[in-house]
């Protein structure tokens, strides 16, 4: 049953997303709190999908994701003028709960300053300390009133503390299957999707050696036809930079376009294609697209990842079923040669592609299937009020 509507009237309510996934799930938790108490009050850090929602946006926090330790480091001093400006308002305003969305790096440091203010704080979306940072385990139990998680294996990873933990589900399943019902799904065999991020810094490091494979692959099938999904207008132009400055008369003649704000719609369309690590390949496994996938960090950047952190795998539907789902190139490994036989290998017709899309299967059962993520986590945030 949903709370009582009486006990959350007016209250505020803080969402914090860095992220363009994480403002999609904001988004959607708000819709859910807002049909769950119409009183609610709703600020925070978030873009587009989250305004549209009906939150008051206090930092728009649209190309605030940033990859990489180099690279925060660059933007520092913008990161501490925003955080300290958050922090002073929920001081002056004092909201009921903060509810933060991954996005550890920033949101972590903001939590402990809503402790100093007695300021309760759920995490949703739990940072993948499990990979990088067990050490912040005990912190994330003192600082935070509840943790919501979306991947069925972190739900032990809180054992150890008295942390109140819940598996609400991937609210990705329904968000996407709202939008690309299986049924209106028509897959076009010869397309191929290139999906070289949501950030400039991967966007910098993938296009190229993403549009050479297209190359390398037409030339063996003439008769595909390429895409690049850009989340916005700004990854767009970026893209068609880099495929400017490659200066190379046989990629104007290649047949491939760039299209803006329709990856979703590209992702259920498509035969099969490459992508940048990330949410993506949640997303492509939940709308049954075989995917590549490939990851390019700075290379300083890259060598003290992998001294910290520790998994089997990079892509998150590999890590959800114990496997290589998707076969993974990265930093080094992103060559042309080596991606195209991977992509020949889960095309129609290819030695993985039946074993790729039943595994895909398997990824959504355990993500928890058509369960209602967005309201299950509302309803928690909302019971955390009272």
């Amino acid at each position: 049953m949903p709370p009582e509507s009486c006990n959350h009237a007016g209250k505020k309510v803080w969402i914090f997303a860095g992220e363009s996934s994480g403002d999609i799930y904001g988004a959607r938790l708000a819709e859910e709190l807002r049909s769950l108490e119409s009183t609610v009050q709703l600020q925070g850090m978030g873009g587009a999908a989250m305004r549209q929602a009906g939150v008051d946006i206090l930092v728009d926090s649209t190309e605030l994701g940033i990859v990489g330790f180099i690279e925060v480091l660059k933007h520092l001093s913008f990161f501490r003028a925003i955080f300290r400006q958050l922090v002073d308002q929920a001081a002056a305003t004092r909201p009921d709960v903060v509810v933060l969305i991954d996005y550890p790096g920033f949101n972590i440091r903001f939590a402990r300053e809503m402790e100093k203010l007695g300021i309760r704080v759920v995490y949703y979306v739990s940072p993948q300390v499990w990979a990088w940072g067990k050490r912040r385990i005990p912190e994330l139990a003192r600082l935070v009133t509840r943790m919501l998680v979306i991947f069925p294996f972190e739900r032990n990873v809180y054992d150890s503390v008295s942390l109140d933990t819940r598996f609400v589900g991937h609210p990705l399943i329904r968000i996407l299957r709202e939008q690309c019902p299986a049924g209106a799904r028509q897959r076009s065999n010869n397309l191929v999707l290139l999906l070289p991020g949501s950030r400039f810094s991967e966007v910098d490091r993938l296009t190229v050696p993403l549009v050479q494979t297209a190359l390398r692959l037409h030339r063996l099938t003439p008769s595909y036809r390429f895409v690049i999904a850009a989340p916005r207008a700004a990854i767009g132009d970026r893209v068609q930079g880099h495929i400017d400055g490659m200066g190379n008369g046989e990629v104007e003649a290649l047949p491939l376009s760039i299209e803006v704000g329709q990856t979703v719609e590209l992702m259920a369309t498509a035969a099969a294609g490459v992508a940048a690590s990330g949410t993506v390949t949640v997303q492509a496994a939940i709308l049954g697209l075989p995917i590549v996938v490939v990851y390019r960090l700075n290379p300083l950047s890259y060598l003290l990842g992998k001294y910290l952190v520790k998994v089997p795998h990079i892509a998150m539907a590999n890590l959800v079923i114990g496997e290589e789902l998707f076969e993974e190139y990265i930093q080094e490994k992103v060559q042309p040669d080596r991606l195209c036989t991977a992509l020949q290998r889960i095309l129609p017709g290819g030695e993985r592609r039946d074993a790729v899309l039943t595994g895909m299967d398997r990824v959504v059962e355990e993500l928890g299937g058509d369960k209602n993520a967005s309201r299950t986590a509302a309803e928690a945030v909302l019971d955390v009020i009272k």
